[in-house]
Order: C-alpha cells, then sequence, then structure tokens
C-alpha cells in the first residue's frame, strides 16, 4: 500500500481528501503545518513514496517544505495543492522540483489519476523487478551518463539529481534526438493534455535540462519556434 504524505491545513478539504485517498487503496499520512510535515519527513522519509503540498501552511510554506524534502529526497514524487493559481506560483513551485501542480478546488478524479502515473514511474525507477531486461538503463550523452532509472545526470566533475519530470523530458528528446519534438507530441505523452499551463511547466523542465547540460558544448536542446524542441547531438 503506497503512504502519501498529505500537507494541508484545511479542516474540511482535508478530511475529504483522506477519505478519497484511503478509500482508493492509499494509506495517508496527514499534517496541518509545514513544520509538522518537515519534522515528520526527516525521521520518516524512507516511509513515503508520494508527497502532496498545499503551499500556504502555517510555520513553514510549502514552497519552503518542497525544497527541503527535495534536497532531502531528489527521487521522490511532488505535487502541490493549491489555491494559488497565478502561474508564476506555479512555476515556482516547479523550478523548486515539484513534479506537478493542481490548482483548487481539483477533481478528484484527476488527483488520484496523477498520484497513480507518478507512483508507477516512481516504481519503475526504482528497478521494479518486472520490467523487461532489455529496458535500456543508461544512457551516453556527450561527456554525461545519463541513468533515468536513479534520476541523476554524471559527468567527470558533477552528478546532478534529477526530478522525475526532468528525467522524463530528457529521455524523451533523447530517443529521438537530432529531430525536432512537437510540443503537443511531448506535453500529451508525458502530462497527458496539451494547455497553456502545462506548456509552460514544459518550458521550465527545458531550461532546467539546459542548465544542467551546459558544461557540454556539443549538446543543445534547441527550441523551434511554434513547433517544438530538438535535443541537438554533434556527431
Amino acid at each position: 500500500m503506497p503512504t502519501l504524505l498529505y500537507v494541508e491545513d484545511d479542516i474540511n478539504l482535508s478530511f475529504v481528501t483522506r477519505d478519497n485517498l484511503s478509500a482508493a487503496g492509499f494509506a495517508v499520512v496527514h499534517c496541518a503545518s509545514g513544520a509538522e510535515a518537515w519534522t515528520l519527513f526527516q525521521t520518516h522519509n524512507q516511509s513515503f513514496d508520494l508527497c502532496l503540498l498545499d503551499v500556504m501552511l502555517p510555520e513553514t510554506d510549502g514552497f519552503t517544505l518542497a525544497r527541503n524534502i527535495r534536497a532531502a529526497d531528489p527521487d521522490i514524487p511532488i505535487l502541490f495543492l493549491s489555491a494559488r493559481a497565478d502561474h508564476t506560483d506555479r512555476l515556482t513551485g516547479l523550478r523548486l522540483g515539484g513534479d506537478d501542480y493542481l490548482t483548487k478546488p481539483y477533481r478528484m478524479d484527476e488527483l488520484l489519476l496523477k498520484i497513480e502515473v507518478f507512483l508507477k514511474r516512481s516504481k519503475i525507477n526504482r528497478h521494479d523487478p518486472k520490467l523487461p531486461v532489455s529496458a535500456p538503463t543508461r544512457f551516453v550523452i556527450g561527456h554525461y551518463q545519463f541513468d533515468p532509472a536513479n534520476l541523476s545526470l554524471h559527468s567527470a566533475n558533477q552528478t546532478h539529481a534529477l526530478t522525475q519530470r526532468e528525467a522524463d523530458v530528457l529521455a524523451y528528446l533523447l530517443t529521438r534526438a537530432n529531430t525536432v519534438v512537437r510540443r503537443d507530441e511531448l506535453l500529451r505523452s508525458l502530462w497527458g493534455d496539451d494547455d497553456y499551463f502545462m506548456g509552460r511547466s514544459l518550458d521550465v523542465f527545458i531550461s532546467r535540462l539546459r542548465k544542467r547540460l551546459a558544461d557540454d558544448p556539443t549538446i543543445r536542446i534547441d527550441g523551434v519556434h511554434g513547433v517544438g524542441f530538438r535535443l541537438q547531438l554533434e556527431r
């Protein structure tokens, strides 16, 4: 039974959400403040499979909490559930290492679907024994080694810990290296839909990957105006 860390200070909303999550087969650990959640995560982080974080929390806000959690565990999926619908808040959450951002009021079926998707990807990337042995485990990109199973990008100088979304986007572009990948194709394949906010989220992850790969001039992620992106690898 997957265990979720759920941080929400609204008593009524947290009751309804916990009830639905429990009915769907998840074990839910609820905290009403960011400080309480961070204390719990520090001592029991290995017990959690996914984090659901409100942004406006007492004591420690959700953005600070996410930053702390991501520094402690680069792999665990983080989903924001927030009433702050401005796209700048959404981008802030993603830049801090969040994997997705849902605005309130959210549909429970959408939340459950996103949780299932992220848990499935997280399980696969932790060497699920049901994976076929032929599945690629590492890629060489210029002078980097990309390990999607361990969410890492390694060079002689340093190792970057990637978020699940960063690894998904990089893997998708890499399997189509030197060809143009349409934005709508990428969004529908990884996000399941194509809308303005998801497009802005994608731009954040592309920007972060460019910074990760900046030390090797033979690698570029080019934007093709009005179309999409191309991961350019010099041969």
